[in-house]
């Protein structure tokens, strides 16, 4: 049982932070990816305010869409993992998980229709829901034995 509030909290947690990435207006969403470019580039010795817009404006897109990935793979091995708890069939896990899973993501394209300069995306879903789906994937490669075993306990 104990097992089962952590595992879910978990799940909620994941949504929360999803959630208050998305509240951010345009301004400060676009601020974050460019502090992260920033970040890395400075990594890697780039310096100079024209050549970090350089990577700013190079970077910037798939920074954003890596995030929208990871941060979807993430919630993908927390809900199968949660979800696993409730002893389902293999394929109803994995159904399940994923569409949990493209469900919020269709809440959080919907909520950013009303955040100030955001926007929902169909492809950001998709986006999303492949992140979820690789997370469900990776999870059920990593203990399909051990998932197949709780069905029979």
């Amino acid at each position: 049982m104990l097992r089962k509030a952590i595992k879910g909290s978990i799940v909620i947690l994941c949504m929360l932070i999803i959630f208050s990435f998305s509240s951010d207006n345009s301004i400060q969403s676009s601020k974050k990816s460019e502090n992260v470019i920033l970040e890395i580039s400075s990594l890697f010795g780039v310096k100079g305010h024209r050549k970090q817009q350089q990577m700013i404006n190079k970077f910037f897109v798939p920074v954003r869409k890596c995030a929208h990935f990871f941060i979807y793979f993430v919630l993908g091995l927390s809900m199968i993992s949660f979800l696993r708890e409730f002893s389902l069939p293999v394929r109803k896990l994995i159904l399940l998980s994923i569409f949990l899973a493209f469900l919020y993501a269709c809440s959080d394209e919907v909520h950013q229709l009303f955040v100030s300069g955001r926007s929902g995306e169909v492809r950001d879903v998709l986006l999303d829901t492949f992140g979820a789906g690789i997370g469900v994937y990776l999870y059920y490669l990593l203990f399909k034995q051990k998932i197949k075993e709780n069905r029979y306990e």
